[in-house]
């Protein structure tokens, strides 16, 4: 049994094997954390220490709070801290020496510009080498020497500058001694206020890290608690899944281990979670290969945290990576930026198309009822992106409403086809309001074609990498369809020829590709290959 924090802030979802297992979840107490202790098993009943088991994860603390602070954004929130600080030590340092000591008229546009280029350069200096990142904005320590180095090299670069620019008069080398010498104290201060803020925030539970589901060996999930992966790694743990210790088992020998990873991937999926997380011995390959292949299906990236023997030696200041690093074992098919860009392709193509196209809807609405008794929309049950389910929306072209285990696929002069469905379904305006789909997020302009659930269930038992169709979201139109690839696949080998044209554009995407399948559809349509 697994149970799941709600991302929405209600009670704690359980997903069991049995009523067994929940009855005796139920039973357990609470502890102080607000964590049940698991232990349900899957296998065999040998020693419970062998058992492999599902954990809890809970986050109701942050899922309670209003505001809640991306953990990605804190290094922005330090960043901003630090900018102010040096602007007002350029204020107030040089130019307080200009008003006072040197008789210069005051220049505040001067001032601040100034302010501005070394905080830019103090900003750009410490990102790259890590002082903005998560792990050191959690650590206790106070940073004194960085901080130094970092403001020394600054006011170097930036005594350069006024040389290269021959601004000596009204930012002279005394201007500069004081504001290097009055920022300095505003920088600790800055720090020391922020790491303090940064606490506060994480005692209240409302700073939020990318959701993960954690997998990981017995022996190595104990040295990763909750507060751990968010201080070191920036995570919010959502779901946690502990394997065995040994690392002897197998894809045949243990099905256990394959249920607990396929329940990783369960609740990475009710959880929201944006990536799973292993942490496994780096040397125990046979573990890392049997988990990687078995999340070859999820579209979510997979990282591998180092291991307690790897962190040990990043914990050691003589030792040059950073304590935070990890390795990335399976990589999302699209970035976060190439999701938006689709995504912002998909809001702009699916809202002009509706416009444009409504009035042929409700034509075609219209006669629908004319021509035959019953819904104009034609509703079924589809899998979406990372195995989703939602309801796909079309003009309904047939006198039947399959939406069970068993859908039988249309064919060429299929009875069950009314006469204005043959026309819908020719012309593909039968798709139209899954540009409604396009708006809600279930689908895109252009992905894989979603089908019913009884022919995934089918053809992902026969084609080993049919689930990789689900690493995107479904599309209206696909590269697949321009090819020609349509109607019924009434043989294994048509499917198979549809899904080597998925797995091709999953792998090449590009938003130019997508534009050009757009295109081409157009053409497509008209001559109306496979269209029954």
């Amino acid at each position: 049994m697994a149970l799941l924090a709600d991302r929405m802030g209600r009670k704690p979802l359980r997903v069991g094997d049995s009523e067994q297992s929940r009855s005796r979840a139920d039973a357990f107490p609470v502890d102080a954390a607000g964590a049940l202790p698991v232990d349900g098993q899957l296998g065999t009943k040998n020693d419970p220490k062998d058992q492999p088991r599902p954990s809890v994860a809970n986050d109701d603390l942050a899922s309670r709070q209003s505001v809640q602070i991306p953990c990605a954004a804190v290094g922005g929130f330090f960043a901003a801290a630090d900018a102010v600080a040096v602007v007002v030590a350029s204020l107030f340092g040089a130019g307080g020496y200009q008003l006072l000591l040197s008789g210069v008229p005051f220049n505040l546009d001067l001032h601040i510009g100034a302010g501005l280029a070394a905080a830019t350069l103090y900003i750009l200096i410490g990102r790259s080498s890590g002082f903005y990142q998560v792990d050191a904005l959690f650590s206790p320590r106070r940073n004194t020497r960085d901080i130094v180095w970092y403001w020394f090299l600054t006011s170097l670069l930036l005594a350069f500058l006024a040389f290269l620019f021959r601004i000596g008069v009204e930012f002279s080398r005394g201007s500069i001694m004081c504001f290097s010498i009055l920022a300095l104290p505003l920088l600790f201060a800055s720090r020391d206020l922020m790491k303090m803020a940064l606490a506060s925030a994480v005692r209240h539970g409302r700073v939020q890290g990318r959701r993960v589901v954690t997998v990981g060996l017995r022996n190595e999930l104990p040295a990763l608690s909750q507060m751990d992966l968010l201080r070191r790694f920036g995570l919010t743990e959502v779901g946690r899944i502990e394997l065995p210790s040994s690392g002897n088992w197998s894809l045949a020998a243990n099905k256990s281990i394959l249920a607990l990873l396929d329940r990783a991937l369960e609740l990475a999926r009710l959880g929201g979670a944006e990536e799973i997380v292993l942490a496994v011995s780096w040397t125990d390959a046979r573990s890392i290969d049997l988990i990687r292949e078995r999340f070859r299906n999820s579209p979510l990236p997979v990282q591998l945290l180092p291991d307690h023997k790897i962190r040990s030696l990043t914990s050691n200041p003589a030792f040059s990576l950073r304590r935070s690093f990890a390795i990335e074992v399976q990589r999302a098919p699209l970035s976060r930026l190439e999701q938006s860009a689709k995504r912002l392709l998909d809001i702009l193509g699916a809202g002009i198309g509706l416009v444009l196209l409504s009035p042929l809807c409700v034509l075609t609405a219209v006669a629908i009822k004319l021509e035959t008794r019953g819904p104009v929309f034609f509703l079924q049950k589809r899998t979406g992106f990372n195995g989703n389910l939602f309801t796909i929306f079309k003009f309904r072209t047939m006198t039947v409403m399959e939406n069970g285990a068993e859908v039988v696929q249309a064919t060429r002069n299929d009875p069950r086809i009314t006469t204005l469905g043959g026309l819908l379904r020719a012309t593909s305006i039968d798709e139209l309001p899954q540009l409604l789909n396009v708006l809600l997020g279930n689908m895109s302009l252009v992905g894989p074609r979603p089908h019913a659930i009884a022919h995934d269930g089918y053809y992902g038992s026969l084609l080993s990498d049919y689930a990789f169709r689900h690493h995107v979201k479904p599309g209206i139109t696909g590269w697949a369809q321009i090819h020609g690839c349509r109607g019924e696949t009434a043989e294994v080998a048509s499917m198979k020829k549809r899904l080597d044209f998925d797995l091709w554009y999953i792998s090449n995407w590009s938003l130019g590709l997508d534009l050009l399948i757009i295109f081409r559809t157009v053409t497509e349509v008209i001559r109306r290959r496979n269209a029954y």
